[in-house]
């Protein structure tokens, strides 16, 4: 059962302006339901990380919303729909007090859409589709924030997608999948160009899912949820990855990660142990790109956690699970990256995805 942790918070001014000693600007989180085809939104607050359901949440989606992405404008929300045949992806506007409305018609994607993946310039969104071995590809209006299908859309890639990332340039993108499978792909105006593939005595791992890049695009990372090791590959201007000699990380603090991130420092490293219900945090050798782990890790979650997101400003990890219907949210020290449980949220039904937009 999901239990509510109380945090002590200091306010300094208002509450209905939501303001207080230092940023007074509210974040706004995002988390997909696909049980109840519904997106749940809350309020956080820059200065403590605590959480408040926006009225009117959850709000009504497409059949089972697999993947969320936000526009960078923060005025677009986009959700994968691969319940009951859907398979197409929804857009919602977002008001300014964070409130999302759908507009119609809704893009018709490959089948079962679950992941999505968008550049930051905001130019282009990705949608991996898990039963037909392809990925989507559409423009966005900086206007409206309409698709449009690009042209060759959707594009083969020959595996069922469990995971992709685009790196932070936008010009490569990255997808793993069985068995044992990573590739790459170059990005020219949306279109997809394979470049690199792994093969049989190249593989990134044992059972690789999850995938994280560092913010400058030097580091790639896979979590391998068969052996529970970490993979680690120096990334090229070309799009290719090459294991490094430090890969793959297998000291063992928890077992099947499931989800990695690259905190937006770029100085730590998080994983979601799915059977041992934690969290483990390493460091990030600027370097060389190999990771440490840190001598607080691991760090105690709500069960079977399954995925990470991240707060813009680099404050709060939010964590997502499959055996509890909500989602957990940790305090990060900035200095040393380690993390303190804020709260869980209860979300009624187990949230797939969650973003965050300031």
């Amino acid at each position: 059962m999901l239990k509510k942790v109380l945090v002590p918070i200091v306010v300094c001014v208002s509450i209905a302006s939501w303001t207080s000693c230092g940023k007074t600007a509210s974040h706004f989180v995002y988390a997909a339901l696909p049980g109840s085809s519904q997106i749940a939104v809350y309020r956080e607050d820059p200065n403590s990380g605590v959480l408040t359901a926006l009225s009117g949440s959850p709000f009504s989606s497409g059949a089972g919303p697999q993947s969320i992405a936000i526009h960078p404008s923060g005025k677009f929300l986009y959700a994968a729909n691969a319940a009951q045949g859907e398979n197409d992806v929804s857009l919602f506007t977002i008001a300014s007090d964070g409130v999302p409305t759908e507009v119609t018609p809704r893009a018709p994607a490959g089948t079962f859409p679950k992941i999505l993946a968008m550049d930051a310039s905001g130019n282009f969104l990705y949608v991996a589709n898990a039963a037909s071995n392809n990925v989507s590809v559409f423009s966005i209006d900086s206007g409206s924030g309409a698709l449009t299908a690009v042209t060759g859309s959707p594009f083969p890639v020959g595996i069922s997608p469990l995971d992709m990332k685009l790196n932070p340039a936008g010009t490569a993108l990255y997808i793993t999948g069985t068995p044992n499978i990573l590739a790459s792909f170059s990005v020219s105006s949306g279109a997809l160009t394979l470049v690199s593939r792994s093969s049989p005595g190249n593989e990134p791992g044992n059972g690789p899912n999850s995938i994280a890049i560092d913010p400058s695009g030097t580091y790639l990372y896979t979590a391998n949820t068969v052996d529970s090791t970490i993979s680690i590959f120096t990334i090229s201007s070309n799009g290719t990855f090459a294991e490094t000699a430090a890969s793959p990380f297998g000291e063992a603090i928890g077992s099947n990660p499931l989800s990695l991130l690259v905190h937006p420092s770029g100085m730590f490293l998080y994983a979601a142990n799915e059977q041992s219900s934690n969290i483990a945090a390493y460091t990030i050798s600027s370097g060389t790109g190999a990771i440490t782990v840190l001598s607080t890790s691991p760090f105690g979650s709500e069960a079977q956690p399954s995925f990470l997101a991240a707060d813009p400003s680099g404050k709060y990890l939010l964590v997502g699970s499959q055996s509890s219907a909500g989602i957990q949210s940790f305090g990060i020290d900035g200095s040393t990256g380690s993390l303190n449980s804020i709260a869980t949220y209860s979300t009624g039904n187990t949230p797939s995805s969650i973003v965050v937009i300031q």
